[in-house]
């Protein structure tokens, strides 16, 4: 997939988009390739939580249950990876936002809905361009798609959604589900799933969310569920 080349003046996206070539040039070995890459995105991650101080962590925390259904559904090494880097980056395109749409979501026109609605797309115009995120850029545009094909900004449906994608829509929602008022972290991890399982077969992909329930039985105590 192509996208448009994006040009921009905000700070924070030039910053980025810097350190993104540098790690873009970098002429690493295979054997340590996709460490090195983590490291240093999982940094470009730490740039997007701060100009986000609302959803502080979320690109770590996505990134942990991504992980974790993508190794239950048996994904190779390298779509682990570029799945790795979609999470930690999903949702860069934020920043390419007007200003005023973030810091007055509570009362937003509809047109400023449809606007926030392409981030997706944005993310993954200004990605695309630096090699080692083009796969991670195509998960990045996808992963506001729904299974039944009301999701946004393309309107695809099953599986003509990238399956990392897919997962990545999971693990991006489970944890922006706040439970709020419940201490105990295994009954949040529960509601959380419940809510994911209502809307299986609508917004997300079936055989995803079983995946991801069938791991989170075993493995619930690696993710604290925000309260």
């Amino acid at each position: 997939m192509q996208f448009p080349i994006v040009t921009t003046v905000n700070p924070t996206i030039l910053k980025i988009q810097r350190l993104l070539q540098k790690i873009d040039r970098l002429h690493l070995p295979q054997s340590s390739r996709r460490d090195i890459e983590s490291i240093l995105v999982r940094q470009v991650s730490k740039e997007i939580d701060r100009a986000l101080p609302w959803q502080t962590d979320h690109g770590h925390q996505t990134t942990v249950i991504a992980l974790m259904i993508g190794q239950a559904m048996a994904l190779n090494a390298d779509e682990l990876h570029h799945l790795k880097l979609a999470a930690l980056l999903h949702d860069i395109g934020l920043l390419m936002l007007p200003p005023h749409l973030m810091s007055n979501r509570d009362s937003l026109e509809p047109e400023s809905y449809v606007a926030i609605q392409n981030h997706s797309r944005l993310g993954a115009t200004l990605l695309e361009p630096f090699s080692f995120l083009r796969e991670a850029a195509i998960l990045i545009a996808y992963h506001h798609e729904r299974w039944d094909g009301s999701g946004y900004p393309y309107g695809i449906r099953g599986e003509y959604i990238p399956l990392g994608a897919r997962i990545l829509s999971i693990a991006d929602a489970f944890d922006a589900i706040h439970v709020p008022d419940i201490i105990d972290r295994s009954l949040r991890n529960r509601i959380a799933l419940r809510i994911l399982r209502v809307a299986s077969g609508t917004q997300f992909d079936p055989s995803v969310v079983e995946a991801f329930a069938e791991t989170m039985v075993g493995k619930h105590a690696m993710y604290q569920h925000r309260s």
